[in-house]
């Protein structure tokens, strides 16, 4: 699929830097693995390797092909995709191979010089294109957590559209990953079973006390106060999630056993008012420096020997060091992102007072969530186009697709870790697990 803006451009541009530009994709691409296809700003064909290409590289400008070769940047690449400067038509899973292959290039230094030499003969400036400001707003994240910046880092990931998300999301709007419990469940079942084990983990009971943190449009609420019989208490940062939450609250006539609210995690008062408490796919925007402040905060809204699930993104390098996947995800995704091995965040559980009792990796479950997410997506690109713009359907189908690979790869990981709040005798689970899996 192509959808690559047509800019104004001079004959020049589109006609004599052509031969260039066709020297140094065939230069780049030499070594590349199968078939691939290209297509420069002149509108003709060119294929390279043997067998069909799995995909076909669009670029439209030549100023673009320069800075590729004289920044080597996945980062320009992305950009360039998001303004509408470069598109792959065909397989964009395949198409993201391409950065593990550009990192293994290493041309000698007389073919070095001429990709060099030639790319400097291109344009200097990219021709006006759509602007792709939609994907940053104008704001400056840097990731120093306070309350102000939380508050906009997530509304401007959040606050896109609720239209939007329900283009691709499932019924109930669960934006985190699904659990397929048989080859053949749909993306709602799978939903709806993530739901429903995370409600059996904490064994919530009639009349508990359950607090969500990060509720996002309510299904995790409402789901354990419809079927466990909870009293539910929400808090999100997101107004649009807060207003969708508070119609399905009303909508569903569970105005008695559920409240939501705007509510900061660091805002929340009292001590040991909820039985239960989970978190699905919120710690990730705490920072890693605040979590000691996260766990404690729960610690001190569960009573003594309550349970608490965390359920969230971990990775296979420790800490959020700077590299082109963190870069990327700050710049144009969450720009509060920071994730960390599975054991570290286990460990600031422990230090916090907990007892940790079980943790589970649902690695292949989140590939596989992507995967129907994307697919969903580029099914509803032109409503995706006319509620959030051309440039941020391409960051979330980017974004996405990038994803999936990486929790394929293992890259990425998601975890659920199961915790209860120490300080009384005796042991706050069952002595087996025979009543999850039953």
């Amino acid at each position: 699929m192509s959808t690559t803006y047509e800019a104004s451009r001079t004959v020049a541009q589109r006609g004599d830097h052509a031969p260039r530009g066709n020297k140094i994709m065939r230069t780049l691409l030499r070594d590349y693995p199968g078939g691939v296809g290209f297509r420069l700003w002149d509108g003709v064909n060119h294929r390279i390797g043997s067998g069909t290409p799995a995909f076909t590289i669009v670029i439209s400008d030549p100023a673009v092909l320069r800075q590729l070769v004289l920044k080597r940047s996945p980062l320009l690449l992305a950009d360039a995709y998001f303004r509408g400067l470069v598109d792959f038509e065909g397989d964009l899973y395949a198409a993201l191979g391409l950065k593990a292959y550009f990192k293994t290039l290493a041309p000698g230094v007389r073919e070095s010089c001429s990709l060099v030499f030639d790319a400097i003969q291109l344009p200097s400036r990219p021709a006006a294109t759509a602007d792709a400001t939609a994907t940053r707003n104008g704001q400056a994240f840097c990731q120093e957590h306070s309350r102000q910046a939380d508050s906009a880092a997530i509304a401007f990931h959040y606050d896109a559209s609720n239209a939007f998300y329900q283009l691709w999301l499932d019924e109930a709007m669960v934006y985190s990953c699904a659990v397929f419990e048989r080859p053949g469940d749909s993306l709602e079942q799978a939903q709806r079973n993530k739901l429903d084990l995370i409600c059996r983990k904490l064994r919530l009971q009639p009349g508990d006390r359950f607090l969500d943190i990060g509720c996002g449009w309510g299904a995790m609420v409402c789901w354990a106060a419809r079927h466990y019989g909870v009293h539910a208490h929400g808090i999100t940062l997101s107004q649009q999630q807060l207003d969708m939450a508070r119609q399905r609250i009303d909508r569903e006539g569970l105005q008695e056993q559920v409240t939501v609210e705007l509510c900061d995690y660091r805002d929340l008062k009292g001590e040991a008012l909820f039985d239960k408490v989970a978190s699905v796919g919120m710690f990730e925007h705490v920072g890693l420096a605040n979590l000691p402040t996260y766990n404690a905060t729960v610690h001190r809204l569960l009573r003594p020997g309550g349970l608490f699930l965390n359920h969230g993104i971990t990775r296979d390098e420790e800490a959020w060091k700077k590299s082109e996947e963190s870069e990327f995800i700050n710049r144009y995704v969450f720009p509060d992102a920071a994730i960390d091995f599975v054991s570290n965040v286990g460990r600031g559980m422990e230090q916090a007072g907990f007892e940790i009792h079980d943790i589970e990796g649902l690695r292949p479950h989140y590939a596989r969530t992507l995967r129907i997410w994307v697919d969903r997506l580029e099914a509803a690109h032109a409503e995706a186009v006319q509620l959030v713009g051309e440039a941020r359907y391409r960051v979330w189908r980017l974004y996405m697709t990038a994803c999936a690979l990486q929790f394929e790869d293992g890259a990425t990981g998601v975890h659920q870790i199961l915790a209860s709040r120490r300080g009384v005798r005796g042991y706050p689970l069952p002595e087996t697990r025979h009543d999850l899996y039953s």
